[in-house]
């Protein structure tokens, strides 16, 4: 009996591990690889670029002095450009997320509540813009509002105007309406499944119970997509602040935003300490506004919530 005693208590042991192993690590190898990734692309650049940011330019050398300078410079007099820089460009992505969701709505919409069938080819249709490269798309845009280009011909060919509307190109509206374009279906697809799982039989409720269209968009559908329709401005808001293509094809002089100004400090002024400074500044303001954004729905949840 002792022997066999002995025997057993080191074949349980096996068993008592992995029992007590948390179910998390099971899964961990799975997303490894992935996070691999995430820590050697975004995280240590991100990083990099917080240090830099710290450091100081002298001709084409940089040196690690750490100092504050270049943080100094975007409160002084000299940073008043980047400020309004900076302003102006959550502006025109708050302006184009904005027109983007109102866009994308009604098409989620659509797509959840009156196709019952071929569901997978109109979400095929939605990823047709994506097939073409970003800059043409972008470049499509410049021919569309260009002072030859579809409108101003079109307007001049029924003859209501005598000669090209210049405010159709190189400024911040040009730049908001191809923004708004170029991520529209990025916005369509998580309003989209939001809508899709809303379950009908609350809307079936609240016709029985004599609401009308309107109060059953507003009281069930609305509410209950509400995630989808943050996560979507979410996903349009944060990277377009930071764009610098589409301002430089057709934002034109009063188009530009910050993006660009970081770019020309990385590129022709040569100054990357600075240009560093600029995107922890602008990382900054986005995570900020992102932060106001939740925290302002939370309230208006609550509140309704209470009522």
């Amino acid at each position: 009996m002792t022997a066999q005693a002995h025997s057993s208590t080191p074949s349980s042991a096996p068993a008592d591990f992995t029992a007590a192993r948390p179910e998390w690590l099971d899964g961990l190898w799975l997303i490894l690889p992935t996070l691999l990734i995430v820590l050697g692309m975004m995280v240590v650049p991100l990083i990099g670029i917080v240090v830099v940011s710290f450091w100081t330019q002298t001709g084409f050398d940089i040196l690690p002095a750490w100092n504050l300078d270049n943080y100094r410079v975007l409160f002084t007099e000299e940073g008043a450009l980047y400020r309004i820089l900076i302003m102006k460009s959550l502006w025109m992505s708050l302006t184009a997320t904005i027109a983007v969701v109102v866009l994308a709505y009604p098409m989620a919409y659509f797509m959840a509540f009156r196709i019952e069938k071929s569901k997978l080819i109109w979400i095929i249709l939605l990823t047709v813009p994506f097939w073409t490269s970003y800059l043409l798309r972008i470049f499509a845009w410049k021919v569309i509002l260009g002072f030859n280009g579809v409108i101003n011909s079109g307007l001049k060919f029924v003859g209501f105007i005598d000669k090209p509307l210049e405010f159709l190109l190189y400024n911040p509206t040009a730049v908001t309406i191809t923004l708004a374009h170029a991520w529209a279906a990025y916005a369509v697809l998580p309003i989209y499944v939001s809508l899709e799982k809303i379950d009908r039989s609350y809307l079936e409720a609240a016709q029985d119970l004599g609401d009308s269209k309107w109060k059953r968009f507003w009281r069930i559908t609305f509410p209950l997509s509400l995630p989808g329709t943050i996560s979507a401005t979410l996903l349009v808001f944060i990277p377009t602040v930071g764009d610098y293509i589409t301002p430089t094809l057709v934002g034109g002089t009063s188009g530009i935003m910050i993006g660009n100004s970081i770019v020309t400090q990385f590129g022709k002024a040569n100054n990357a300490p600075l240009g560093a400074a600029l995107s922890c500044i602008m990382m900054l303001a986005i995570t900020l506004a992102v932060c106001a954004f939740l925290a302002a729905i939370g309230r208006k949840r609550l509140k309704a919530a209470d009522i």
